[in-house]
């Protein structure tokens, strides 16, 4: 059989029909090899060019804007600092009637402040961490959603609402509680009685951290919520076949996963309550006597005094010393914040 012969019984190739290793045949001059379409991929670059613009410009601005209420602050708080003839930090006097004559110190504002922010913070811990446990872990899907929804709207309720609820609703059923806990614990000095007289009227340090407690609810519920929702299923799932209850399963891979995040989430609730304005305006501005170091003392904090002070906003140095008081809450309250997002970023929070 000659080579000519084999080479036409060789099978043909699919694409051209030649027999298998026989060159195509060329119809003309080689034929130039088209460009792939780049189009897309360009126009694909450009929409990413344009989103990471945009975002690293919102990124900015932010940083920028914290950056600027801050040297505003600092920048309105120095010439009242400078001219005060009292200690700052330590001083419990606040007088700035007078604008030649300034004397005024936060100590009084800052135990108000951290003392009705850490009464919420202990009450509305293990509720936020129930809530989010029953809304993941126990209530079915069908009540879980509507729950879920709920718990949020107390987020909604404007601040001057729970003022006037706590002043007006929640302070009279609390009375026999605070006279309570002041007559068994009141050898205790944050049970002792306080500057409100008579005591028990529901305008002290106690009602309003109950109050705040309530308001912090959500946003404590609402981060401790997503991350026990973020266990892997991987460690839900063995836990149940090596035969652990439903306790179990929560003690030992639910919790450990999101405690960071829980804590993280009660961080940024405090933050919240150390703000507050309205609600603890209406509480606790029922006397003018100075505190003392009880939970049924009424007072100030930052945020309040700084709402009850704006008749004295005619002058720039009575101004600035109120702004002094908005510049440590600003610093305070930065810091707090600063460190939830440090905690929830250290969590397993969005890990497999």
């Amino acid at each position: 059989m000659t080579d000519s012969t084999r080479a036409d019984l060789r099978p043909a190739d699919t694409e051209t029909g030649a027999p298998r290793g026989a060159s195509a045949p060329s119809s003309g001059p080689e034929a130039p090899i088209s460009a792939p379409d780049t189009s897309a991929g360009k126009t694909h670059r450009l929409g990413d060019r344009v989103f990471s613009s945009i975002a690293t410009a919102s990124g900015a601005f932010v940083v920028a804007l914290i950056a600027a209420i801050a040297i505003f602050l600092l920048i309105r708080a120095v010439p009242s600092l400078q001219v005060n003839e009292g200690n700052f930090l330590f001083s419990r006097e606040w007088d700035t009637r007078d604008p030649n004559n300034l004397k005024f110190g936060i100590l009084d504002l800052a135990w108000v402040t951290v003392a009705s922010s850490l009464v919420a913070l202990i009450i509305a811990m293990p509720l936020s961490c129930g809530i989010a446990l029953f809304l993941t872990r126990y209530a079915p899907r069908s009540l879980a959603r509507p729950f879920a929804y709920i718990v949020d709207l107390l987020a909604a309720v404007p601040s001057v609402v729970y003022g006037l609820w706590g002043f007006l609703v929640l302070g009279p059923v609390l009375r026999p509680v605070a006279l309570w806990l002041n007559e068994y614990l009141g050898w205790i000095p944050i049970f002792a009685e306080g500057n409100v007289r008579p005591m028990g009227l529901g305008t002290d340090i106690f009602t309003a951290g109950i109050v705040l407690a309530v308001m912090i609810i959500p946003t404590i519920t609402g981060v401790t919520r997503e991350v026990f929702s973020r266990t892997p299923n991987q460690q839900i799932e063995g836990a149940l076949a090596l035969g652990a209850t439903q306790w179990e399963v929560v003690r030992t891979t639910v919790w450990p996963f999101g405690r960071n995040g829980f804590i993280g989430g009660s961080m940024l609730g405090l933050g919240r309550a150390l703000g507050e304005t309205m609600a603890l305006t209406i509480i606790l501005s029922s006397t003018t006597a100075p505190p003392g170091y009880s939970i049924f003392d009424a007072g100030a904090t930052f945020a309040s005094k700084i709402a009850l002070g704006s008749a004295e906003f005619n002058n720039n140095m009575q101004v600035g010393a109120y702004i002094s008081a908005g510049l440590v809450l600003f610093i305070i309250t930065f810091a707090v914040n600063a460190i939830a997002r440090w905690i929830e970023s250290a969590s397993g929070k969005g890990k497999a």
